[in-house]
């Protein structure tokens, strides 16, 4: 059942493959300067960029909805609340409190929800967040040319490597534009994920580019269908790990995570297999029938 569908990719006129995933990156592109000319930024900051506080409560079983609520009423301040859980087993709720607000008036309603248990509080100045939106930035930026570099290097064709670094590009701007959608926020652990996504996409895009370029008894068909179902077989298992993570996981950290690792992988699919694979199809036809 599934060989048959992977089968319809291998049938499609190469133009439609290259025009899909084009529509889709150009409305990512529009979902990311709608929330910039709305917000000032690409994709929400969180605390650890924009500075803030946090409040943490050791041992504390509440729901994190119920607690915002509360605090929202009684001070004003819209703050975030998630729970967390640690590797001995215990656990409690931590509070985010955005920069300019004061923390001293969210302490005294935590103090009256939950009298037994002191707040104690982590101070994220906004030095410090810019500092390390910086430093992610430089980072997701030397990556990029770093395996830009690379894959020149490796191939040393201009079509197919411009291909996969497109590729690449692609899948982060529609984690992007999801993140932007979903109301995740960008943070340290965010950055991570997207960092992640450079690893993921261009390890798939070499692989169906080496089949279909080095090739030599199979034909274009038979070498992309053979790395289809390759490809087809990595992406699911890691996207059912990732669920699983999201599923089951209590951290939102660890939620944001696999949220934007699956946003990507879901891109990487759809640029990879269909619009890398489209552009080499024609690339490939072109220069064999030159030749």
């Amino acid at each position: 059942m599934i060989k048959e569908k992977l089968k319809v990719l291998v049938e499609m006129e190469p133009r439609k493959m290259i025009m899909y995933p084009l529509i889709v990156f150009a409305l990512a592109l529009i979902i990311i300067l709608a929330n910039y000319v709305m917000t000032g930024s690409i994709v929400k900051e969180g605390i650890e960029l924009r500075g803030g506080s946090v409040i943490t409560l050791q041992g504390i079983n509440a729901d994190p909805d119920i607690v915002a609520e509360k605090i929202r009423k009684e001070t004003g301040i819209n703050v975030n609340v998630e729970k967390f859980t640690s590797i001995t087993g215990g656990g409690g709720i931590r509070v985010y409190v955005p920069a300019g607000n004061d923390v001293n008036r969210v302490r005294e309603v935590l103090k009256q929800m939950f009298p037994n248990v002191e707040p104690q509080t982590t101070v994220i100045g906004p030095t410090f967040g810019r500092m390390v939106k910086e430093q992610g930035i430089k980072a997701i930026t030397y990556a990029f040319i770093g395996m830009a570099i690379v894959v020149f290097l490796f191939f040393r064709v201009p079509v197919p490597s411009l291909t996969v670094v497109f590729s690449a590009f692609s899948d982060m701007v529609i984690a992007v534009a999801l993140m932007d959608l979903f109301g995740i926020e960008l943070s340290q652990a965010t950055i991570a994920a997207l960092l992640m996504l450079i690893g993921y996409s261009v390890d798939s895009n070499i692989l169906l580019t080496t089949r279909l370029l080095k090739r030599k008894e199979f034909t274009v068909e038979e070498a992309y269908y053979s790395s289809l179902k390759t490809g087809f077989t990595m992406s699911t298992t890691t996207l059912g790990a990732l669920a699983s993570l999201w599923l089951f996981s209590t951290a939102q950290v660890i939620d944001d995570i696999a949220s934007v690792l699956i946003f990507g992988l879901l891109a990487d699919f759809m640029n990879t297999w269909i619009l890398n694979a489209g552009v080499l199809r024609t690339y490939i036809a072109k220069r064999e029938g030159k030749k």
